[in-house]
C-alpha cells in the first residue's frame, strides 16, 4: 500500500475550482464541480452528498445477528439489512449507533466497539457508514420513526454469511460491516457457510 508523506501531494488529487449546488433535497443534495485534473486540463465531477450514516452488528446473547427486512423504494424490492440510519446534525456516531439500535430493533446494548468507517458509493457520494459492533442486547421495545416499516430477523453467522455468498443479502453496509466483524466473533466460519 502506498503511503503519502502528509506534506507530500497525492499525484492522482483534483482540486476544485469551482463548485454548484445542482439539486438540494430532504436527504440528499446534488452538486457539479468544475476540476483540475492531475495534468492540468478540466473536468466536470458531479457528486451527491450525504450527511453520513451509521450501521450496527448487533450480537444477541445466543450469539444470533440481528438484521432487518425492508423495502426499498429505489430498487422496488425489501432488502436483508443490518440496522442503520443516517446521522443527524451535530449528532455524535456513537449515539446514533444507540438511537438507530433502539428505534429500529427494540434493542439496547451495554456494550460497544467502533469497527471503523466504509465509504459505499465512491464514484458519485461522499456518503460515509460509520460501523459499530454491539453486544449485551436487551430487548426494550422498538420506537419506529412514522413511515418506517420493517420486519426483525436474526441469523446465525454462518447463516449470514452463506446469505451474502448465495446472493440473498445484496447490500454494501451489511456486507462490509458483517466481513468486518467476522474476527471479532468468536466464530469459525463453517465450509458450508462459504
Amino acid at each position: 500500500m502506498r503511503s503519502l508523506h502528509p506534506s507530500e501531494r497525492d499525484p492522482l488529487e483534483e482540486s476544485e475550482l469551482e463548485s454548484s449546488p445542482v439539486y438540494d433535497g430532504v436527504l440528499l443534495k446534488v452538486r457539479r464541480d468544475r476540476v483540475s485534473l492531475p495534468d492540468g486540463s478540466e473536468s466536470v465531477r458531479e457528486y451527491i452528498t450525504h450527511p453520513g450514516a451509521v450501521v450496527v452488528i448487533a450480537v444477541l446473547p445466543d450469539g444470533r445477528l440481528v438484521f432487518e427486512r425492508q423495502f426499498r423504494y429505489p430498487l422496488r424490492r425489501a432488502f436483508l439489512e443490518l440496522p442503520a440510519g443516517k446521522i443527524d446534525a451535530g449528532e455524535e456516531l456513537l449515539a446514533c449507533a444507540r438511537r438507530e439500535l433502539r428505534e429500529e430493533t427494540g434493542y439496547e446494548a451495554a456494550a460497544w466497539q467502533y469497527l471503523g468507517v466504509m465509504h459505499p458509493c465512491i464514484g458519485y457520494s461522499d456518503e460515509r457508514i460509520e460501523m459499530f459492533l454491539a453486544r449485551d442486547l436487551t430487548h426494550v421495545g422498538d420506537a419506529l420513526d412514522d413511515g418506517e416499516f420493517l420486519e426483525i430477523l436474526t441469523f446465525t453467522v454462518d447463516e449470514a454469511v452463506r446469505a451474502v455468498m448465495e446472493g440473498v443479502i445484496t447490500d454494501a453496509k451489511t456486507i462490509t460491516a458483517l466481513f468486518r466483524a467476522l474476527p471479532l466473533l468468536g466464530t469459525a466460519i463453517s465450509p458450508a457457510a462459504r
